[in-house]
């Protein structure tokens, strides 16, 4: 079992992810940028490999405006020997990368512009990971999306929208459940129609668990038999909240105490 972390490793030097405002995104601040930010992807790369990380969730940040017609650069082409080096350095490392579209990526919204936006956000993503990796083991995770009043009409909404997504993003895309809409039963469900692998996420889970009352290790074993060969072992989100902080959203009490117990229950089970 390999494990891994999300975006950013704190106190590693020159690996900071740069952005810019809109009104500010010409041509020449924008090639900057993802000049830099291939840089600090290079040496987060480098940490991990240093410090035996397998597992790496890259930022959506790494091209600025990526999925924006404001960015006309075709960073594919002119930053092509950036990413062949990272690109490298991960094939060699057996490094497995992914990617987590924001809150504004949803599918299954019922305005078709943001329809469109979503679909070439998700095009961006899979473009940087077409460009770092070798095979489609390498993940995009996205949420269902919303409600809007009717959750069985939404579901199908993102059925439906989801079929007609170009193949290349259809290779890489898994879904995962969330903290308020689609808990894992919701997903599972959906996973089971598209044929398509599903994350469990712990947090997720405690926060916004199913009707139905199974043992975690149930639920496990469930998103388990979504993943096939082709797309790799099985990914789990393991994450805790502060418990300091106040909400609706972090007064339950989370079943496991640390990575470690978290750790030990997927030892026995995968």
């Amino acid at each position: 079992m390999n494990i891994g972390y999300a975006c950013l490793a704190l106190g590693v030097d020159d690996t900071s992810m740069k952005r810019c405002l809109l009104k500010n995104a010409d041509e020449e601040i924008l090639s900057g940028l993802i000049i830099n930010n291939l840089e600090s992807l290079k040496n987060l790369i480098n940490y991990n490999i240093k410090n035996g990380i397998k597992l790496f969730r890259i930022s959506s940040d790494l091209i600025p405006f990526g999925s924006s017609p404001i960015n006309k650069i075709q960073w594919w082409d002119e930053n092509a020997l950036q990413l062949q080096e990272i690109s490298l350095k991960i094939q060699a490392s057996g490094m497995r990368i992914s990617m987590h579209p924001g809150q504004y990526t949803v599918l299954n919204s019922n305005n078709e512009d943001v329809v469109e936006r979503t679909i070439k956000d998700l095009e961006y993503h899979a473009k940087v990971l077409d460009c770092l990796t070798t095979n489609y083991k390498h993940k995009i995770i996205l949420h269902i999306g919303g409600v809007y009043n009717d959750k069985n009409k939404a579901i199908d909404r993102f059925i439906r929208n989801y079929k007609g997504l170009p193949m290349e993003v259809k290779r890489r895309l898994v879904i995962e459940n969330d903290d308020k809409s689609y808990n894992i039963s919701d997903v599972l469900s959906i996973g089971k129609i598209l044929n398509i692998p599903v994350v469990f996420d712990n947090l997720h889970h405690e926060i916004n668990p199913p009707e139905l009352e199974l043992y975690i290790e149930e639920w496990i074993d469930l998103a388990k038999k979504t993943w096939h060969k082709k797309d790799g072992v099985q990914k789990i989100h393991y994450s805790q909240q502060n418990n300091q902080k106040k909400g609706v959203h972090i007064q339950r009490q989370l079943k496991f105490k640390s990575l470690y117990s978290f750790i030990n229950l997927l030892h026995e089970k995968i």
